[in-house]
């Protein structure tokens, strides 16, 4: 291509593109930069400042919603269950003669690792006589209070057949001692109300609501509680139904304690199953079941969990599936149970608790 086609081809893009034309041309586009340096100054002093200088407001119509954080929406909270803990008899024998934190030596650091720990008290705690072993009231000294929250509990079941061994005193002794140290208690009230209420946990962001009842066909009717009487809660699954059904619309999760069933009988009886599920019907996320002293099954009901019974986890009792009991350690995510894992328990020297290692669980099967 020769020089004048070239420049027919320049002329005709020109004709096309005039803007191009207008930036070929060398004196406009030297105003324009002489013109832009105020701007271009502006900015770069903006930017070379010191931070401290700088100051950004964004108005309100372009800032975005809060982002939640990743540990918002990963967050998790670990509840450990254990069964009966008494205190009294063989077992505060020994936490006199070995200090009150005796029976938790060997479970303290794993019942510490939770965010929540649940267990059904069977001792009133209030000063009084010795118990002998052999008896069937008990009674614990209220130094065990803190033997318990230094223990890692957090949430107590008061609703049992020995709570309310030394009457409306051993009861409000009971309540004062472990709210002295912040222990929650569920199950058991200075009246009727109280005692049926539930009782809300927060941790974290999840809220769970526990309650807990007796079953009316292993414990005296004066155990109930009253309108002017201090007492524990009782089994009516119509009361429980309404109950838990207010409580879920409070909290995420809801938890019912049932102490109840035939003891020493590996199998749960109707009453139990009858009430469990109607727990779990109502909405309640989890059932544990006290009061057989050897661990029952464990049912999957509607989706949910029922543990009729985790047996002892501290006793002084003997035969040896009084003996053996089940922790339960469960995590919990907004959405519900992520994880769920047991830990067997032993109790030795008629009052300490440890777990057992897998060969030792091995040789239990094979009994």
């Amino acid at each position: 291509m020769d020089r004048r086609q070239r420049d027919r081809d320049y002329r005709d893009d020109f004709a096309l593109y005039p803007r191009a034309d207008f930036l070929m041309r060398p004196g406009l586009v030297l105003i324009i930069i002489l013109l832009g340096l105020p701007v271009w100054a502006a900015v770069l002093f903006d930017f070379f400042r010191p931070a401290a200088m700088r100051e950004i407001n964004l108005p309100e119509k372009i800032k975005g919603p809060p982002v939640a954080s990743a540990e918002a929406t990963t967050t998790t909270v670990t509840l450990i269950a254990v069964g009966d803990v008494m205190l009294s008899r063989a077992v505060a024998d020994r936490m006199d003669q070995f200090g009150a934190d005796y029976p938790f030596r060997k479970v303290a650091s794993f019942l510490n690792e939770a965010d929540i720990v649940f267990g059904n008290l069977e001792t009133p705690l209030v000063d009084g006589r010795h118990i002998e072993s052999g008896e069937m009231v008990f009674r614990s000294a209220p130094t065990a209070a803190g033997a318990l929250r230094q223990a890692g509990f957090t949430i107590l079941s008061l609703a049992n057949n020995h709570t309310p061994n030394f009457g409306a005193r051993g009861l409000l002794e009971t309540f004062r001692h472990l709210t002295e140290n912040e222990i929650h208690y569920v199950g058991a009230g200075e009246n009727s109300e109280a005692a049926n209420r539930p009782v809300f946990v927060a941790v974290k962001n999840l809220t769970f609501a526990f309650l807990a009842y007796n079953d009316p066909g292993v414990v005296p009717a004066t155990y109930e509680a009253a309108a002017d009487r201090p007492g524990t809660a009782f089994m009516r699954i119509d009361k429980m139904t309404a109950t838990v059904k207010q409580a879920k619309t409070e909290a995420d999760f809801v938890i019912v304690s049932m102490h109840a069933g035939d003891e020493y009988r590996v199998s749960p009886n109707q009453a139990q199953i009858d009430f469990a599920r109607a727990a779990v019907t109502a909405g309640a996320e989890l059932v544990i079941g006290h009061h057989p002293h050897v661990v029952q099954m464990v049912e999957r009901y509607r989706g949910k969990n029922i543990f009729y019974s985790l047996g002892n986890f501290v006793f002084d009792q003997t035969a040896p599936r009084t003996k053996e009991g089940l922790a339960v350690k469960i995590i919990f995510t907004k959405t519900g149970i992520s994880a769920l894992s047991f830990q067997s328990v032993l109790i030795e020297n008629l009052a300490q608790p440890r777990f057992l290692e897998a060969s030792e669980i091995n040789e239990m099967k094979g009994r």
